[in-house]
């Protein structure tokens, strides 16, 4: 072989490994930028769905509301509302919402709303407040502050009860046996309100007469659902509330116990708040009333 020979074979050589390093190289690139490229197309996580109760209630009222939502493939809390306090019923649950990870979507039905307003302040990771027939006080009000500007049928519906435990002591309020299904629970069947009934669980009359100091949904993007047969809450109080904190709204046909008797509205209630993108969870200048489509 000559000398010529031998010298172009060596340069052949050297461009096909010269080529091979740069292919390598390039895909080295392309496979280090990837996740870059993912990462900046990832959407926001779920956030974390809390749902909180009222009084004489349980977690378990949530239970049609849980299913649909974790079905929507959500990540689901109902922890126990003490029911001992507005100061203390908020402490709680504040604390229950600091140990969750990510976004969170706050909900509270009844005097949950009031603890809601109040646990959820000063958290950032909490992006809006759902209130589900609920109490939703300003600064300085109190649940029965509300209720003597908006008289309803709760008034006469309630027992007092003196309690004790350890070295604490108060007053309890039960719903009269007889009041729970007109009042409390119309639109279930009156075996379904007795229920209830039995197994209520009583409020601390400091949960109505304690004064809120903080209200979340000055800050935070909301959302209200309000019962137009509601004899627990006034509707006009829930359309007032509402209205004042410039929350997304919604009005049904159904009576204070809407996430028992219609948990397919609350459910898209709920989802709409999850859903919410940063320009549509802006608090509306003014809160939206459905009509009958609304149902």
């Amino acid at each position: 072989m000559t000398t010529s020979a031998v010298h172009g074979i060596r340069r052949r050589t050297h461009r096909s490994r010269t080529a091979a390093a740069g292919c390598a190289f390039a895909a080295l690139c392309a496979v280090t930028a990837a996740p870059a490229v993912a990462d900046s197309g990832a959407s926001e996580p779920k956030p974390t769905i809390v749902l909180v109760h009222g009084a004489f209630a349980d977690g378990s009222s949530w239970s049609g509301v849980i299913e649909r939502l974790e079905s929507r493939g959500y990540t689901v809390m109902a922890p126990a509302n003490p029911l001992r306090g507005l100061y203390s019923d908020s402490a709680y649950i504040a604390s229950v919402l600091k140990s969750v990870k990510g976004p969170v979507v706050v909900v509270g039905h009844s005097y949950g709303g009031a603890v809601i307003s109040t646990a959820a302040a000063g958290n950032p990771r909490v992006k809006s407040l759902v209130y589900i027939s609920a109490l939703m006080p300003d600064v300085g009000e109190s649940g029965m502050s509300l209720s003597a500007r908006f008289p309803s049928a709760l008034g006469t519906a309630t027992t007092s009860v003196p309690y004790r435990a350890g070295d604490a002591s108060g007053t309890d309020l039960y719903l009269k046996r007889d009041k729970v299904h007109p009042v409390f629970a119309a639109c279930l069947p009156a075996s379904e309100a007795n229920l209830l009934a039995v197994t209520q669980r009583p409020a601390a009359s400091t949960a109505f007469s304690e004064k809120a100091q903080v209200a979340a949904w000055k800050d935070i993007p909301s959302w209200a659902l309000v019962g137009r047969q509601d004899m627990t809450i006034s509707p006009d109080q829930e359309r007032f509330e509402a209205k004042r904190a410039g929350s997304h709204t919604v009005e049904i046909d159904t009576c204070h116990v809407s996430l028992i008797a219609r948990p397919d509205a609350v459910t898209d209630l709920i989802l709409k708040a999850a859903t919410a993108t940063p320009t549509g969870a802006t608090r509306p200048a003014l809160a939206r009333r459905a009509g009958p489509a609304g149902r």
